[in-house]
């Protein structure tokens, strides 16, 4: 499984990221520090798996992990291109589920991407910039199953 960690630029992304994956991907103080993904491996640690280990005495016990990938930041816009966000989007529909970190904490070493701290407000600006995402491409598949139906059908006239 792919777990994609994705949001607005500062909030935390890849902290959370190097917390669960034990990674060192580039943390820092300004906007889109990460341009490209970071992949890394988290592991699900299984009491059941130990105890059996314990009891058979396994010299080795190797737990399922998931696949977590830090995106870069999302900013308003994306879907139509802008920032990173045709590459964003491309390396959201690679993963099988998505965590949207928001930022909900003050700090003026730490750059934010508006004045003020508004968490719902970000969140809906992640929310929108997928849902247009989703909706471009909706439209785009619906124009090419149109032009297929139309050549069929004048192929039969």
């Amino acid at each position: 499984m792919r777990v994609g960690i994705i949001g607005l630029p500062n909030v935390g992304k890849s902290s959370l990221f190097n917390l669960l994956t034990s990674a060192h991907a580039q943390v820092a103080n300004f906007p889109f520090t990460t341009i490209d993904r970071n992949i890394g491996m988290a592991p699900i640690p299984d009491q059941r798996l130990i105890n059996i280990a314990k009891i058979t005495k396994s010299p080795k016990v190797t737990c399922a992990q998931i696949e977590i990938v830090d995106i870069a930041g999302l900013i308003k816009g994306a879907s139509h291109g802008e920032g990173l966000g045709n590459t964003f989007l491309a390396h959201i529909r690679d993963v099988d589920l998505i965590l949207h970190v928001v930022r909900c904490f003050h700090d003026p070493q730490v750059p934010h991407i508006d004045a003020a701290i508004k968490p719902e407000q970000d969140y809906d600006i992640v929310r929108t910039e997928l849902l247009m995402a989703d909706l471009e491409l909706t439209e785009r598949r619906l124009e090419k199953t149109k032009k297929k139906a139309e050549a069929k059908t004048k192929k039969k006239a």
